[in-house]
């Protein structure tokens, strides 16, 4: 055998055992949403960290029509693992709205920000509380949104009221603006007060209407599928300290991912320092752990429960993997 045949044969071999090395890896199909969303960058990044960080898994991120989509898929077997709302996943495990009677199987790996509920009025409304909306034109959240939803929940769980007002994003930022409508509620970005309310605040001062403590206690006790949250002070110049409800989003796993590769998943994603805050700003600096204890609304995957308590985190029983 000459040098060359022999050179040959051993780039054929090497060729074939990193083939073979790379067919071993196992496919994951990670649901995502709307490639026009910013959450859409964010599962790139976490696609990226997976094929980097988590040996021998190989993650596609896939475009899907986000939360229900996505466990629809889950529950099919065509995707791994997606994004979810931590109030429509609770639904979902634990067989209720939407999933009446027919509960998935499903659990939480992390959550990744939060979209606390703000309350936002005109100042001049004289509305000092909550309860003060009783009779007033008020929009409860964006027609056909989960924030309409929700806060349609919270009101009729607290015994509150308004003279509710539908639109879309841009009719109703119109209607507070031409004091047609005292206020709406908006998702906030993060601990700040969104881009819409923020153009409101421009021309008109504004109040945020939080909970009560007695309202707060409400809610935690007869709504697991939310979370009551503090902000702080600085939502927007001016704003104080308050408290609201808030929902989380996150990954949630189908019942195929093992325990194996959903802990070198969370522990890939828990360890990264930069690539998930490149992608999606209000996940920059954002303790991912700590975020999914303060969410979490149904047990996390037992492998992501595994890194939680291997890292000195105490679980909630609520996140704690029924098994």
């Amino acid at each position: 055998m000459n040098s060359i045949t022999r050179a040959l044969l051993g780039a054929t071999v090497a060729f074939s055992v990193a083939g073979t090395a790379a067919a071993a890896d196992k496919n994951l199909l990670v649901g995502s949403t709307s490639a026009s969303s910013s959450h859409y960058g964010y599962f790139v990044a976490v696609g990226q960290l997976i094929n980097e960080k988590a040996d021998g898994l190989n993650a596609t991120v896939v475009e899907t029509g986000a939360t229900l989509d996505n466990m629809r898929r889950m529950e099919r077997g065509q995707i791994d693992l997606g994004l979810v709302t931590t109030n429509v996943v609770q639904h979902a495990v634990s067989g209720t709205k939407k999933f009446d009677g027919k509960p998935q199987n499903l659990s939480l790996l992390w959550v990744y920000t939060g979209a606390p509920q703000n309350v936002v009025t005109r100042a001049d409304a004289s509305v000092e509380n909550l309860e003060g909306l009783n009779g007033v034109r008020f929009n409860p959240g964006i027609k056909g949104s989960a924030t309409e939803a929700t806060t349609e929940a919270v009101f009729n769980t607290l015994g509150l009221s308004a003279d509710y007002v539908r639109g879309s994003t841009t009719d109703i930022v119109s209607a507070i603006k031409d004091n047609r409508v005292a206020g709406y509620v908006k998702s906030g970005a993060g601990l700040k007060l969104d881009s819409s309310t923020m153009d409101i605040a421009t021309q008109t001062p504004i109040r945020i209407l939080g909970l009560s403590d007695a309202q707060a206690k409400t809610l935690t006790s007869e709504m697991p599928d939310i979370s009551v949250v503090d902000i702080p002070a600085g939502a927007a110049d001016g704003v104080p300290a308050y408290k609201t409800w808030s929902f989380g989003v996150g990954v949630a796993a189908g019942p195929d991912l093992s325990e194996e590769d959903a802990y070198k998943i969370v522990k890939a994603i828990m360890e990264d320092k930069s690539a998930q805050g490149n992608a999606m700003a209000s996940v920059k600096g954002v303790n991912l752990a700590e975020l999914t204890l303060q969410y979490g609304t149904v047990p996390l995957h037992p492998g992501a429960a595994r890194w939680f308590e291997e890292n000195g985190y105490d679980l909630p029983a609520k996140l704690k993997p029924a098994n």
